[in-house]
């Protein structure tokens, strides 16, 4: 369940794919234009419920709850040793190197 004032995201079909313009590339003009946006939860819901949310610029938007304390779960991958090295050069280089 899902708290007024929560911070979550939420999803909506913005335009169907057959409602899209025809001037755009095949591949881009068979699927939906979707949004997912996150903001304030301005009433208590449960996910998968249609639900009206304030973003952080004030603006409203509805859509279906689709997760509760969103957060970005991305990385810039594993560690490669070999930066640390190259790090360093870039350092030394840009102190002035020897000189």
């Amino acid at each position: 369940m899902a708290k007024k004032g929560d911070w979550v995201r939420i999803h909506r079909v913005v335009l169907k794919a057959e409602e899209r313009t025809a001037k755009l590339p095949e591949d881009t003009k068979a699927c939906d234009l979707e949004m997912w946006t996150k903001g304030t939860l301005l009433a208590d819901a449960e996910i998968g419920d249609e639900v009206e949310i304030e973003t952080i610029v004030g603006r409203r938007e509805k859509g279906e709850l689709v997760e509760v304390g969103p957060y970005y779960t991305h990385s810039y991958g594993v560690f490669v040793p070999e930066i640390i090295e190259i790090d360093k050069q870039l350092r030394k280089i840009m102190k002035g190197g020897d000189k």
